[in-house]
């Protein structure tokens, strides 16, 4: 029997795989959390499945998320990820790849790294949410308006609100989890 999951990662079994072994578990490492930051702002707009199906192909393409390696992409680089069929081809959002990369390590000459950053807004541990169902969970938050704003500061691109609470579920730092999930903490 099929245990009971959040609704919204129904639909295909790679969706399943991801809301099992990785969406809302706390992601502490930089590596991880650069590599869930170029997703998201690759998503904005579309479904997330579409990046789901796409991930090993922009993992090949972004030299496996190694943002020392994204931050020196050159023109002649952004240009033939625009011939990448396997990945999104936008170049707006290929060039905030690049510029968020750099402002990434800036944050991490700046904070020690860009996990001690960005987890200080969730005094370094999950914030368990409680929704009844898929449905209940927000779009956004105060606290992902504030950590947006924060980054936009900084320089990075393509990180509205929405984007960044994805981003704080894919990396834990949310539970959303729905009440009936069998992932949900006590299940």
């Amino acid at each position: 029997m099929e245990p009971i999951r959040c609704g919204w990662c129904t639909s295909s079994d790679l969706y399943k795989k991801y809301h099992d072994e990785e969406w809302g578990v706390p992601v502490y490492d930089d590596p991880t959390l650069f590599e869930f930051l170029i997703l998201e702002t690759f998503q904005a707009g579309l479904s997330w499945i579409t990046i789901l199906n796409k991930r090993d192909n922009f993992r090949a393409a972004f030299d496996y998320f190694d943002y020392k390696k994204v931050a020196q992409y050159s023109e002649e680089k952004i240009e033939e990820l625009m011939q990448n069929t396997g990945i999104i081809r936008n170049k707006l959002k290929i060039k905030a790849a690049v510029s968020n990369a750099q402002a990434f390590m800036k944050v991490q000459e700046e904070f020690g790294s860009f996990s001690d950053y960005i987890w200080k807004y969730a005094n370094g541990k999950p914030i368990i949410n409680n929704p009844k169902t898929s449905k209940e969970v927000p779009a956004t938050t105060p606290l992902s308006d504030e950590i947006s704003k924060d980054l936009k500061k900084r320089g990075f691109k393509f990180v509205g609100s929405t984007v960044i609470y994805a981003h704080m579920q894919a990396t834990g730092m949310v539970n959303d989890h729905a009440e009936d999930c069998f992932i949900r903490e006590g299940k």
